[in-house]
């Protein structure tokens, strides 16, 4: 079994990544910590090294717990959610675990919701939280 996480360091995807963390336990489940970057000029330095670093403390954490992991960094040109989607296609990941943050309904005009694209868009079963 294949476990994606969409992990940005945040509370809400921590609590994702503590909920992925007992299923791929009680699954003896793969997980993919993937982190989305719209990349190109917009990405500074100090956020790209600081997703690095989120990425790796959850990959620490998981391992110390006995699971395989892989990290992931996309800077694909495009949004989270057609990152994810793709990512999970790609892998044919089983289950996806993702946080949700409150927006506004001007952020979710201007922004989207990464997580309503995955819950429309996703090959698997996709589990949220926040």
């Amino acid at each position: 079994m294949k476990i994606l996480v969409g992990y940005n360091g945040s509370a809400a995807s921590n609590a994702a990544l503590d909920l992925a963390k007992d299923y791929a336990k009680a699954f003896h489940a793969k997980v993919y910590l993937v982190t989305s970057m719209e990349g190109g000029s917009r990405e500074k330095i100090d956020e790209v090294r600081k997703a690095e670093q989120y990425l790796e403390a959850a990959r620490k954490k998981l391992e110390a717990e006995g699971l395989e992991c892989e990290i992931h960094q996309m800077a694909r040109g495009m949004t989270p959610g057609e990152d994810l989607v793709k990512f999970a296609k790609d892998k044919a990941v089983d289950h996806i675990f993702a946080g949700v943050e409150k927006k506004s309904k001007t952020q979710k005009l201007l922004l989207g919701s990464t997580a309503q694209f995955l819950i429309l868009k996703a090959p698997c079963p996709v589990t949220t939280t926040k």
